[in-house]
């Protein structure tokens, strides 16, 4: 039973997504203008200075933006969903409710992966993924980046409201986390105070996961900051602290407390 409603909300988001052309077209365009114009512009200045090729630099936390904004959008169907009353229909489904934020999180993190992997297929055939590369760890580093980002999602869905509420709090969010860990620019060189939040942000260790896949063999500023186990571990122990606090505060959210009053009525 848990299985076949896990594959049906999988199912559901995939097809979603598939659906919304303008979405993955969007969430190609976006990395790649930050490649091509951003990184053309900026990384002409910095050859000139001997710091390494700044577009290879790119390419880990662009693929990592990529995941950010597909699995936090993906997440915005549970409160869609809320609004709608479908989730009703689930939560009365014969099993705990957590699973419904377990099966949510695996839908956002694929969605993301979906549209990563389109990405991967398009900088390949521009000539932007050298060799060598890790691939073992880029899946890795994919995969738990995507569930990060996923959970995260989740978090912030379960205190949601509304979808305006949702999408105020997620912009306030997802720019911070995002140019706060080490995607466009090197830490090493960051005041202490920046520095410092960056290493509480868990996208940071994400990015470098895909540092140490696809640019492990760049030195100086622009190679990776931190070890493999170090990322690995702070990822995972962020996924379950996520989804502890998501699963723990959907059990008490305002969805339960409508759906009771309204089978009571029934039942009177």
């Amino acid at each position: 039973m848990i299985a076949r409603a896990t594959r049906a909300i999988i199912g559901r988001e995939l097809t979603r997504m598939l659906r919304q052309r303008g979405r993955l077209l969007s969430a190609m365009i976006r990395p790649l203008i930050w490649l091509l114009v951003i990184g053309g512009g900026v990384g002409a200045m910095l050859e000139q200075h001997g710091s390494g090729d700044y577009q290879q630099f790119l390419v880990p936390g662009l693929l990592c933006m990529v995941l950010l904004f597909g699995a936090m959008l993906a997440s915005l169907s549970l409160v869609y969903d809320k609004e709608s009353g479908v989730m009703r229909m689930l939560v009365i489904a014969p099993f705990s409710h957590y699973w419904i934020i377990l099966a949510r999180t695996v839908s956002a993190a694929i969605a993301g992966l979906v549209q990563v992997l389109l990405l991967l297929a398009i900088l390949a055939i521009l000539g932007y993924l050298s060799l060598p590369i890790q691939f073992a760890l880029l899946a890795l580093g994919l995969v738990l980046t995507a569930l990060l980002c996923a959970a995260f999602g989740m978090l912030i869905a379960v205190f949601s409201k509304s979808l305006d509420n949702f999408a105020v709090i997620m912009n306030f969010i997802i720019f911070p986390v995002f140019f706060l860990s080490g995607a466009l620019y090197p830490l090493e060189h960051l005041p202490l105070w920046l520095k410092s939040i960056t290493l509480i942000n868990p996208f940071t260790y994400g990015v470098d996961l895909l540092k140490h896949a696809l640019i492990s063999n760049e030195a100086g500023a622009l190679a990776p900051e931190f070890s493999i186990v170090q990322g690995i571990f702070i990822q995972i122990g962020c996924i379950i602290a996520a989804l502890f606090v998501a699963c723990l505060r959907f059990t008490q959210a305002p969805v339960m407390e409508s759906l009771a009053s309204i089978l009571s009525c029934r039942r009177q």
